[in-house]
């Protein structure tokens, strides 16, 4: 098998997963025992601080069909998606995450779907076993998303999934600084349809993701996909004008009649705060695209290989 091109590639980004990448490999080896295709597995250390790249490299040498790489230092879950990707060799390519909540049990259901003639099959997770912060901080980001963007974002869908070859290539394709496998996902098309898994709770530790770091990928991304932002404060600020206009109007009538009354001093403050406000928000927000514009224009590597075994 190990000389047989595989029909199936399977990418985890591996994070402080020293205790749980054996049996990653196991459940993926028995269901694929059912399957009974030609298989690769891609484990991608994102700099893990733990001995998660020991425990990958004895998995290298003891199964041919595990390929293990190690990034220079942490890029983040994405670029290590990323990563994988770019050395898939594989028909298909499922993509699943490293703590076992993605199960590879599940992956026959999902082979089985494309066969069907889809290219595109995505994990809809049934019964979340996430904490209730997970999940509520998953739906608020759902959300806001769909209201930036004008499209339908299901926060019951994420990286686990079975993609064709051509699928992969195309998100390959995309120059974007800022990767967010879902939504690249979203972006290419093909013929695309979900099915229910079973969800399972960690096997080890907690999640990575601190609020602080939800609230950063929820906002680059937005940031990336949408420039509504601008447009809600355009809006905003024509909103402004026109309320001022009309107050100006009815203000030149009150001197017209002789009817003026001296302004109070608070009136003219919380006005000149709230419009200064307004005017640096907006500046801000132009300021980040900008940013977001140089970022992309230094065209940097999303991720650098330092090893594979």
């Amino acid at each position: 098998m190990q000389n047989t091109t595989p029909i199936i590639s399977f990418v985890s980004p591996v994070y402080r997963a020293e205790k749980i990448l054996d049996k990653l490999v196991e459940e993926i080896q028995k269901v694929m025992l059912e399957i009974n295709e030609p298989y690769e597995i891609i484990l991608v250390d994102d700099r893990s601080p733990d001995n998660s790249w020991q425990v990958m490299q004895k998995l290298s040498e003891n199964f041919s069909e595990v390929k293990s790489i190690r990034l220079s230092r942490n890029f983040g879950q994405h670029p290590s998606i990323m990563a994988g990707l770019s050395q898939v060799k594989g028909e298909w390519v499922v993509v699943l995450d490293c703590d076992l909540q993605d199960q590879p049990k599940e992956v026959l259901k999902l082979y089985t779907k494309a066969k069907e003639g889809y290219d595109v099959v995505l994990a809809k997770r049934k019964n979340r076993q996430d904490g209730f912060f997970k999940r509520k901080t998953s739906f608020i980001f759902s959300k806001i998303y769909s209201f930036f963007t004008d499209t339908l974002y299901d926060n019951e869908v994420a990286n686990f999934g079975i993609y064709n070859k051509k699928v992969i290539d195309a998100i390959l394709d995309i120059s974007d600084y800022i990767k967010f496998f879902p939504l690249f996902v979203k972006f290419v098309g093909f013929s695309t349809t979900a099915i229910e898994v079973e969800h399972a709770e960690r096997e080890e530790g907690n999640s990575t993701y601190t609020l602080s770091k939800l609230i950063s990928l929820a906002f680059n991304t937005i940031i990336s996909f949408s420039n509504k932002p601008l447009k809600l404060f355009v809006k905003f600020g024509l909103t402004i004008s026109g309320i001022s206009f009309l107050l100006g109007i009815y203000n030149l009538y009150l001197a017209i009649t002789s009817q003026v009354e001296v302004l109070g001093y608070s009136s003219i403050i919380v006005s000149i705060w709230f419009l200064s406000g307004v005017i640096i928000t907006t500046i801000g927000v132009t300021g980040i695209y900008v940013g977001k514009i140089f970022d992309q224009t230094k065209n940097r590597p999303i991720f650098v290989i330092d090893e594979i075994k």
